[in-house]
């Protein structure tokens, strides 16, 4: 009889070809999803930020007008610190500039040194745009803290919108009952 060598026993104490070429073909896959979904959420937190820094500085322009009309002092016939509330093409009481609103509001802060900061006059005027093209104009907001001036009163000057015309067309252009992230500025 002849006899059987003993076959070589096979070691499976490892990993074969298929089963590495298998376990990183799914890795690689996983990492490509992983990829997709943290550039889509990059992507979409840009969108985001852009959409909110765009609408910040009308944001920022209705919110100070509003609060200056809530502040408005009522006029009365020979007050001084009650002034007069003035919309129009007109001068300003104040430095005799061209304005388009002039009133007395309560929106100013009370300092120790002006102890009547608390009642100001603002005026709100469209000018030429500085930096922007020509034809553009820009909304500024004039501040007088001090009513009671013996001399000439102090207006400081405080842009509050480049481009007012291309914010309207942009608002125009907004489809109806659309939400643009803008609050609107009057409310029943």
């Amino acid at each position: 009889m002849i006899a059987l060598l003993p076959t070589a026993r096979r070691n499976r104490s490892g990993f074969t070809m298929i089963e590495l070429i298998l376990s990183i073909g799914a890795a690689a896959l996983i990492l490509i999803v992983a990829n997709q979904v943290l550039f889509t959420s990059l992507r979409l937190r840009n969108t985001v930020s852009d959409a909110i820094e765009s609408a910040a500085p009308l944001e920022l322009a209705l919110d100070s007008i509003r609060l200056d009309l809530q502040g408005a002092v009522t006029p009365k016939t020979n007050g001084l610190i009650s002034g007069s509330f003035r919309a129009g093409n007109l001068s300003s009481t104040v430095n005799s500039q061209p304005v388009s609103l002039e009133f007395n509001t309560t929106t100013g802060s009370l300092r120790a040194t002006e102890p009547w900061g608390s009642v100001q006059r603002v005026s709100y005027s469209l000018k030429n745009s500085v930096e922007d093209g020509a034809g553009a104009m820009d909304l500024y907001r004039g501040v007088c803290r001090n009513l009671l001036a013996t001399s000439v009163a102090e207006v400081e000057d405080q842009l509050l919108l480049r481009d007012v015309a291309g914010w309207m067309s942009n608002l125009s252009m907004a489809p109806s009952g659309s939400s643009n992230g803008i609050r609107p500025i009057l409310r029943a």
